[in-house]
C-alpha cells in the first residue's frame, strides 16, 4: 500500500500532540499508550496526542502530555483555539496494546496499565463530548499508526507479540 504524499510529516512520541490543518500526515507508534486522533471534517483540521499512562502524581503547574487527562486536556484547548466545537470532531482511539503476553483482562483479577488507558480514553471522551467513530484498541502488541489530516483517515497496522524462545534447556 502506497499512501500519498503529504506536505509535511509529524512523528509524535510519548506526551506529544500535534493540531493542525491539510496536507499533514502525523505518525506514531503505540504499545499500552494510547493515540487519540480528532478530525473535523467541514474545516478539515485535526490533530492527535500520545499518552503513556492513566494518571500520574504532577509536582509542576504545567500540563504533562505523558498522562491521558492533561493529554486529551490540551487537545481540546486546541479544539477551543480553533473556535470549534467537540461534537464537530471525528474522534478515533488507538493502542492499549498488551505488551506481555497476560490473558485478556476478563480473565484476570487486576487491570493493566493498557486497559486502564483505554478505559480512561473513553470516559474523557464522553466528558468532553466527542463523539467516538472508530477504535482499534486492546489485543496484544503494538501498532503503527499514520494519520492523515486532509481527509481524516487513519491507517493502523498491528504488530502481534513474538512468541518466547528459550535457548538452552528448558527443563533447567
Amino acid at each position: 500500500m502506497t499512501l500519498p504524499a503529504a506536505q509535511s510529516e509529524i512523528f509524535l512520541h510519548p506526551g506529544d500532540l500535534w493540531f493542525g490543518g491539510e496536507q499533514t500526515r502525523v505518525r506514531t507508534i503505540l504499545g499500552s499508550c494510547v493515540a487519540v486522533t480528532l478530525w473535523h471534517p467541514q474545516r478539515r483540521i485535526g490533530g492527535m496526542c500520545h499518552y503513556m499512562l492513566p494518571d500520574g502524581s504532577r509536582r509542576g503547574k504545567r500540563r504533562d502530555g505523558r498522562y491521558a487527562e492533561e493529554a486529551i486536556s490540551l487537545l481540546r484547548d486546541q479544539v477551543v483555539l480553533y473556535r470549534t466545537l467537540p461534537h464537530e470532531y471525528e474522534a478515533k482511539l488507538f493502542g492499549g496494546g498488551n505488551m506481555f503476553n497476560l490473558p485478556s483482562s476478563s480473565n484476570r483479577e487486576c487491570t493493566t496499565v493498557s486497559d486502564r488507558n483505554i478505559a480512561i480514553a473513553r470516559q474523557l471522551m464522553a466528558r468532553y463530548g466527542f463523539r467516538i467513530k472508530a477504535e482499534h484498541l486492546g489485543g496484544q502488541g503494538h501498532r503503527n499508526i499514520i494519520f492523515e489530516v486532509d481527509n481524516g483517515d487513519v491507517w493502523v497496522r498491528q504488530t502481534p507479540l513474538q512468541p518466547e524462545i528459550v535457548l538452552g534447556d528448558p527443563s533447567r
